[in-house]
């Protein structure tokens, strides 16, 4: 498992003091807001002076970050954040964890694919499942079809609903 996951991509700047604007890679732009340190791709860390929700982006002031210059040097870099900075809720798992599991039958044991992607869809989210053959199927993230996840072991147990594979 990787220790910093992308949380964020810094997409314009915010003012003439440094202030940047962060495209938010999170579930919301507030939880994007709720840390004090985050990092660059090399581990670096980047201190948050502060934050604030602007709409669905996140603007934030980062320690050094002080004039337009600065902050224009900054865009298009992906800030990332420690998975040991966030206490996840039971059944709660961080999308990067879920991506590549294979997706197997809870009682045939039959295998189904593997999770590519995860889609928000606002009622639930919707795992990708690329099939052997290269077909893609839908599933609803919802208890009635997802059984059980094991990260550790590499694998989701569902039960399909009807006719979903067919």
């Amino acid at each position: 498992m990787k220790q910093y996951l992308e949380i964020g991509k810094i997409v314009s700047v915010f003012g003439l003091r440094g202030e940047v604007k962060v495209q938010p890679w999170c579930d919301s732009p507030d939880f994007l807001c709720g840390f004090d340190t985050l990092y660059y791709k090399s581990g670096t860390p980047v201190v948050v002076e502060h934050s604030r929700v602007q709409k669905n982006i996140v603007v934030m002031k980062l320690e050094g970050c002080d004039c337009v210059e600065a902050a224009q040097k900054l865009r298009g870099r992906v800030l990332y954040m420690d998975r040991d900075d966030v206490e996840l809720e039971e059944g709660a798992f961080f999308v990067q964890d879920l991506i590549g599991l294979r997706v197997i039958d809870a009682v045939s044991s039959e295998e189904y694919g593997e999770l590519t992607e995860v889609s928000e869809t606002g009622a639930n989210d919707v795992y990708h499942i690329r099939r052997p053959d290269g077909k893609m199927y839908y599933i609803p993230a919802i208890p009635d079809v997802v059984k059980e996840t094991d990260i550790e072991g590499g694998i989701m147990k569902i039960i399909p609903l009807a006719g979903l594979f067919d």
